[in-house]
């Protein structure tokens, strides 16, 4: 199984996201730490099996153990986190932000990796989870690292990608046209 594979599921109607899904990872100028991390990450928060099947053998091959497990680990820290800050953020009562937040969240202080590669990949899975809260601040801390706009792009237009992919394959295997 391979990100060909993925691609040749992808029915003919949905043809851009075959292309954009060769090209945000076959042509990005990412190093291969932060691609195939970010790849990862972001299929796990797809919630698609088939997208998360296709593409982790291939990320694993191109991450030493401790990324690949680190990018599971930003997967897993912010489908948490982007519940609980998005929710916080878009409750009308403004004191809950006040309140003690009580959850672990050790791995943020030490994932394993380069903190700027975690952050790429929380930030690219706070995208697919949509928490504007999460997103403003991943971004602040990777410009503040020095991480261009354009890398910080690279990474939601990674996001995007596999999410529509997800989606796609998803209806499909429901509808079986």
């Amino acid at each position: 199984m391979s990100l060909d594979a993925l691609k040749s599921a992808i029915p003919d109607y949905a043809k851009d996201l075959r292309l954009n899904l060769g090209s945000v990872i076959g042509n990005s100028e990412l190093p291969a730490q932060q691609l195939w991390g970010t790849v990862l990450a972001t299929a796990i928060a797809s919630r698609s099996a088939v997208v998360l099947r296709e593409l982790a053998p291939e990320a694993r091959a191109n991450l030493s153990p401790e990324a690949y497990t680190a990018a599971k680990s930003a997967a897993a820290v912010m489908a948490m986190n982007n519940v609980f800050y998005r929710t916080r953020h878009l409750l009308s009562d403004h004191e809950y932000g006040n309140l003690r937040a009580g959850l672990r969240m050790n791995v943020l202080g030490n994932p394993g990796v380069d903190k700027v590669d975690f952050e790429l990949w929380s930030f690219a899975v706070s995208a697919i989870n949509g928490c504007g809260l999460c997103l403003d601040s991943h971004e602040q801390v990777l410009r503040k690292a020095g991480v261009d706009r354009e890398t910080v792009q690279e990474a939601f237009k990674i996001a995007s990608v596999i999410e529509a992919v997800g989606v796609t394959l998803e209806a499909e295997s429901i509808l079986c046209d």
